[in-house]
This record gives C-alpha cells, sequence and structure tokens, in this order.
C-alpha cells in the first residue's frame, strides 16, 4: 500500500465529497445545518446504486417482463443487474428530471423498484419522512438535479468501491461534525488501517488458502473490512474474502451495507444492533476480526445484556469479568476474543486504560489475567498522539492470537511507536499526524523480527522500540501487610493468643509473580517493620502494562551552570531594556 494511492484516494474523497455537501446550499432554510446529512446520505447511497445499476437497466426491465408472474424472482433480477441488488423501476435520474410535476410520485416509484435489501437500507435512513420534507419545501427536484450532473456521477467505472466507502466517510464526518457528534466515532483513516493489516498478516500462509473470513464488531461504513479485503487481494487474488460486520448507528449500517451489496459481498453479513448486548453472530468464529470500537463511553444501557451474558461463564462472552461501567471498550476485546476461530488473530485498537486501570482482583485486571495467562496477547503497539480526528491522546494497537508461533509462545511484545509518524500539511480535526509507508514498514518490520530492546529506524527522529517480556512479567501478587495493634503500655494486643491487626496500619505490596511472596517481605519489609506480618486470604493476583515505565529514558536535567548563565543573560537584557525606556536624566 503506497501513499500514492492514499493521496488518489484523498484527491477523490475532496473532489467528490466536497461535490456532494455543497447540495446543502439549496437546503439552508428548510432544513437546519445539522440535518443536511439526513438528506445527503442517502441521496448518495440512492446515487450510487443508480449508477452502477443503470448499464444493466435495460436488461433488468426485460428480464422483469419475462419473470414478474413467478413466484421467485430474486436470482433472475440480479443475474440481470449484475450485482445482488436490482430496481425494476422504468424510471432513472434523467427521466425523472423530465417530468418536474410529477418528481415525487415518480420518485417514489423509483425507489419502491429497488430490491428487498436496498429496502433496508433506505428504512434505516427514515428517507421517506426526509422526501417528504424536499417535497414540502421544493427541493427534491433540485437535489436530484444537482446529484445527476456530471460532476455527481458515482459509477464504477470512475469511482471504485473502495474509493466510494472513503467518499462515504468523508460525508458521515462532514455529518457529525454539523452534528456536534465526535466524528472519530465513524472515522479510521486508511494510514493505520493499512498498519493493523500488515500487522494481521505480516505472518500469514496465503499461498495455500483459499477463503478468509474477517470480521468488525464495530465496523461503521465497514472501511476497515474493506480495507482488510483490498490487502488480501493484493497478496493473493484467488483467495475468497467474506466479511461479517455489526454497527448500531443506522446510518453508517446502511452505508456499510449499501458498500457491501456493490462491492458484490453477502449484504446478509452486515447486521444491524448492538454488539454488546445483541450479538448477531452466536457461534460464529472468524479467522481475522479488526476493529476500533468506541472507548471512554459507559455501558449502562447494555448492563442487564451483558450482565446476564457474564453470567454463563465460558459459554458466554465476558467469561472472566467485567470493566468499570463508564468505559466498556474492554467488552469489545473481550467480544472480538470469543469470535476468533482456533487460528484466529484479532487487531483492536484501544486508548491507555486497558493497560493499566483496575487495581488486582478488579474487572479489569481480571480480564487482562484472562487473556494473558491463555497466552493470547501477541503484541501492543504504541502510536503517536494526534492519530485520530476526534482525539488527540495515545492509542494503541493490541494484537491478539489464537494460535501463536512456538517462538512467541508465553511472550508480549511491546512496540513504541510513538515517535514513528510524518506530521501533516493540513490537520482533519485532531488528526495531525500519519503513519507513512516508511513508518508502516518499521512498525512491522519491528513485529516481525520479534527482537527484545531493537530500535528500527534513527533516534531521536523517526523510529520505534521493541522489547519482548514473558507474559508473567506483567503479573503481580497484591499481598496484604498487618501491623499489631498496641495497648496504652505499648503492648501487643492479642485475640486468642493472636496479635489484633490495626487496620489504621494495614498497607499492601506488589509482589511480582515472578518473585516468591515470602522471600520479597523478609527481604523488603520486615527490615522496617519487624512486628509486621501477611494476611495470606487477602492476596489477589493482579495484572497490568506499564508501557510508558518499560520505554521511559531518563533525561539528565540541564547543568546549573547552563542554567545560571541563561538567568543572567535574562536579566543583562531586561536591564538594557530597562534602560532605555527610563534613561537617567542629567
Amino acid at each position: 500500500m503506497t501513499n500514492d494511492k492514499i493521496t488518489e484516494v484523498g484527491v477523490n474523497i475532496a473532489e467528490k465529497a466536497t461535490m456532494i455537501w455543497n447540495v446543502a446550499d439549496m437546503l439552508r432554510g428548510p432544513f437546519k445545518p445539522h440535518e443536511y446529512g439526513l438528506v445527503i446520505l442517502p441521496m448518495t447511497v440512492v446515487k450510487r446504486f443508480h449508477d452502477c445499476l443503470l448499464p444493466t437497466h435495460q436488461a433488468v426491465q426485460e428480464q422483469y417482463e419475462k419473470v414478474k408472474n413467478l413466484a421467485v424472482i430474486d436470482g433472475f433480477l440480479t443475474r440481470a443487474s449484475g450485482y445482488q441488488f436490482y430496481n425494476i423501476s422504468k424510471f432513472t435520474f434523467d427521466s425523472l428530471l423530465a417530468d418536474p410535476d410529477n418528481i415525487e410520485a415518480n420518485f417514489r416509484d423509483y425507489l419502491a423498484g429497488f430490491s428487498a435489501n436496498v429496502q433496508d437500507v433506505l428504512a434505516k435512513f427514515d428517507f421517506d419522512n426526509i422526501i417528504r420534507r424536499m417535497v414540502e419545501s421544493n427541493t427534491l427536484y433540485l437535489v436530484i438535479k444537482e446529484f445527476n450532473t456530471p460532476k455527481g456521477y458515482l459509477g464504477p467505472d470512475k469511482i471504485s468501491a473502495v474509493d466510494c466507502g472513503y467518499i462515504f466517510e468523508d460525508l458521515v464526518r462532514r455529518f457529525s461534525e454539523s452534528f456536534g457528534e465526535e466524528a472519530g466515532a465513524h472515522f479510521t483513516s486508511r494510514d493505520i488501517i493499512y498498519l493493523m493489516t500488515d500487522l494481521l498478516l505480516s505472518d500469514a500462509n496465503l499461498a495455500d488458502t483459499s477463503n478468509i473470513t474477517v470480521y468488525d464488531m464495530a465496523m461503521g461504513t465497514s472501511q476497515m473490512l474493506s480495507c482488510m479485503e483490498e490487502r488480501i487481494h493484493a497478496l493473493n487474488r484467488d483467495i475468497e474474502v467474506t466479511c461479517f460486520g455489526q454497527e448500531f448507528n443506522p446510518s453508517t449500517y446502511a452505508i456499510a451495507k449499501a458498500d457491501m451489496m456493490i462491492r458484490g459481498g453477502d449484504p446478509n453479513n452486515m447486521r444491524f444492533g448492538d454488539t454488546l448486548s445483541e450479538d448477531q453472530f452466536p457461534g460464529y468464529t472468524f479467522q481475522y476480526c479488526i476493529s476500533n470500537p468506541p472507548f471512554g463511553i459507559d455501558w449502562k444501557r447494555e448492563q442487564k445484556a451483558v450482565e446476564a451474558e457474564a453470567k454463563k461463564g465460558e459459554q458466554g462472552r465476558f467469561a472472566p469479568g467485567l470493566p468499570k461501567i463508564s468505559d466498556g471498550q474492554q467488552l469489545f476485546v473481550l467480544n472480538g476474543l470469543a469470535k476468533l476461530a482456533p487460528n484466529g488473530k484479532m487487531a483492536i485498537i484501544q486508548n491507555g486504560s486497558p493497560l493499566f486501570s483496575g487495581d488486582a482482583g478488579s474487572g479489569p485486571s481480571n480480564i487482562r489475567q484472562y487473556i494473558l495467562e491463555n497466552d493470547w496477547l501477541d503484541a501492543i503497539i504504541q502510536l503517536s498522539t494526534d492519530q485520530f480526528m476526534n482525539t488527540g491522546i495515545s492509542t494503541y494497537i493490541w494484537i491478539c492470537s489464537k494460535d501463536k508461533s512456538a517462538y512467541r509462545a508465553g511472550k508480549v511484545q511491546l512496540i513504541d511507536a510513538s515517535h514513528c509518524f510524518e506530521q501533516r500539511r493540513k490537520s482533519i480535526g485532531n488528526k495531525r499526524n500519519d503513519i507513512s509507508d516508511y513508518c508502516r514498514e518499521l512498525i512491522v518490520q519491528a513485529y516481525g523480527e520479534f527482537r527484545d530492546d531493537a530500535v528500527y529506524g534513527e533516534k531521536p527522529g523517526v523510529y520505534c522500540h521493541s522489547r519482548i517480556f514473558d507474559s508473567v512479567e506483567f503479573g503481580y501478587n497484591k499481598i496484604t501487610v498487618e501491623r499489631p495493634q498496641r495497648d496504652e503500655n505499648d503492648e501487643i494486643v492479642l485475640k486468642k493468643g493472636k496479635p489484633v491487626a490495626d487496620a489504621a496500619l494495614r498497607d499492601t505490596e506488589n509482589v511480582p509473580l515472578t518473585q516468591d511472596i515470602d522471600r520479597y517481605f523478609e527481604r523488603e519489609v520486615q527490615p522496617y517493620a519487624s512486628d509486621a506480618w501477611i494476611d495470606y486470604k487477602k492476596t489477589k493476583v493482579g495484572y497490568e502494562i506499564p508501557m510508558t515505565r518499560y520505554f521511559y529514558e531518563y533525561e539528565p536535567p540541564e547543568p546549573v551552570e547552563n542554567i545560571v548563565a541563561r538567568i543572567q543573560a535574562y536579566e543583562k537584557a531586561i536591564s538594557a531594556a530597562m534602560s532605555d525606556l527610563f534613561p537617567k536624566e542629567g
């Protein structure tokens, strides 16, 4: 995947998305700015369908006349259209515009001619009400006319499926921004997706593979799926890639389903519903999972269903525990792991919270313990800040594998790629940094070579740093250290011959799993508190992954003499300036 391709797509996005969004000029007044997308998104989808079907329009009409009285006609008409959808209406955009007086009735006839799978897409847009509002405001004809200009052409001969998908993404972003939503909830840029796909496929043997399944549990408009398919086919054109996705936002789901139909995939694999509470793929497993689920968002709405699922134990998706109610991103990780086939592999984006939030015995810590003790965590890659449109925080790609290579078994690779980026000439929201081809190659090389304490690139410029750890190194025993109560004579208070613990003096210590608890206690505690003891019944196991600590590099402070010299220089400059302002009289 080259930057030329990214640039090419960028041009298509800029030209087409801007042109399409300019339709908003004629919507001002009847529609508020945050409502423009309610018109533009479904119209873009309809026009894409129209332009795809236009070359076979006459063939479909002729076939429909032959089979319209049969009980089942879908197969005949999809073969005639060349897609998994069709339209039996006699109208096209040209003929609609030729009869402006009947534009509403004819346009509704045109929409009614679409196959059932397209009707599902239009229903998710609530398009019927939007048409009524356009009729009332006398904008329906004008909108159709604008979309039918040469600049509004969206046929596959000019706009590829992948490019069209990114045009959809850009329109969703604009709509989200006008609505005051977090646009990043719908958008992951292509440079990040390509890094994720290359990490997933870096050690894949695709020569003898005939079919691959890919799943995105929070698919948005499904661009991760289409890019994954694109990348696989770049490596082996003959592989059949079957994509599956679930999405909860009606508009983005509609676009994803439309995109899948246009690309020739099975639209029934694009399913609507909340992944956490309404799993649309029970019993399914997939070879690859690629996803950027929401983070920092609570799961109160799904709480009842999630807790019921957790009670199923290993028969459900959330066996090891539940994260704090304010942030459900770890639930998506558990869902992805439950959906991985025995040879499956997942790339999922997270913020920093799942690395360390939660004390020993808490839900977040238990989830980390579950993943690490099952040896499913393969690698974590820290990206730079400012990689996403809606947030400037650091983000991380977790690579999980159900079938690690022997040399990776029992180990976890951490890659600090926070310095591996190229600044954009122009930011998109908060996205100021890109993962260039060179950066992606460095990161994928670091992942593939699996070397400890290895630097790829050149410090202090663009580089990434790889470190290898045994999985057990992330674990610790949290021990409770007790001290005795003492009476007025400073004597230890006993009960049944044993010291009574003083809750005010109680303390805890985190002892690495790689160290013996008793020896740690003798070395680190008893020399400073000879009367202390461990309450073994309160010991809990915890796991955390402190990436910042592992990659911390000490920078010595500036020498004192340099600081003094700089201060003296400032004083002289200030004194000179004051003399100029207030010259001595006489």
